[in-house]
C-alpha cells in the first residue's frame, strides 16, 4: 500500500514538474489562425481583431514594468506611421495594469497606435503569452506568421513589419 501511494505521488510530482517547466503551453503558433478578441482602447473605442483582416497586425503584449517593453515602444511608434500607410497595424495589449498607469506611460512616450488593457488577462491566456514582451505577427488573412518572445531592436521591428505587410 505504501509503495502504491509513493508511486502515485512520484508520478504526480513528475507531471507537475514537466508541465510547469518543459511543456510548451503557448497557443499562438506560426501557421495557425489568430484568436479573435474584442477589447476597448484607452479612448473608449471598441477594437476587434477580426475587423483588421486585410491588414498585417503587429500584436504586442507588454507591461509598463517590463524594461524590454519600455525600450521597444518608442521604436514601434517611430515605425508605426511609416508602416500604417502600407497596411500594417500595431495593437499593444497591456497585461492588466491600471488604466491610469498605462495612460501615463502612453502620454510620456507620445504613443499613437492603439493600446488596449487586457483586464482579465483573457487574451493573454488565449494566446498562451509568457513572458512579456511577446509579439505575434499576423498576416492579412488572419494567420499567425511568427511569434517572438523578448525585446526587439529597431531592425527586428522593421523586419517583422515587412513580413506582415499585405501584398499589393
Amino acid at each position: 500500500m505504501r509503495t502504491s501511494i509513493l508511486a502515485i505521488i512520484a508520478i504526480a510530482l513528475a507531471y507537475t514538474f514537466y508541465s510547469n517547466f518543459f511543456a510548451d503551453r503557448s497557443v499562438a503558433k506560426a501557421g495557425e489562425g489568430s484568436v479573435n478578441f474584442v477589447l476597448t482602447d484607452l479612448n473608449g473605442e471598441r477594437i476587434e481583431l477580426e475587423d483588421w483582416k486585410g491588414k498585417g497586425v503587429f500584436l504586442n503584449f507588454w507591461g509598463t514594468y517590463c524594461p524590454p517593453c519600455v525600450k521597444e515602444m518608442p521604436v514601434m511608434e517611430e515605425l508605426y506611421n511609416e508602416y500604417r500607410a502600407q497596411g500594417v497595424e500595431i495593437l499593444a495589449v497591456n497585461a492588466a495594469e491600471p488604466e491610469l498607469t498605462v495612460q501615463r506611460f502612453v502620454d510620456r512616450y507620445s504613443l499613437t497606435f492603439p493600446i488596449v488593457i487586457d483586464k482579465g488577462r483573457n487574451v493573454i491566456d488565449a494566446y498562451g503569452i509568457s513572458p512579456l514582451p511577446t509579439t505575434v505577427l499576423i498576416d492579412e488573412h488572419g494567420t499567425i506568421v511568427h511569434v517572438h518572445q523578448g525585446g526587439m531592436t529597431e531592425e527586428m521591428v522593421r523586419e517583422f513589419m515587412e513580413r506582415i505587410k499585405p501584398a499589393t
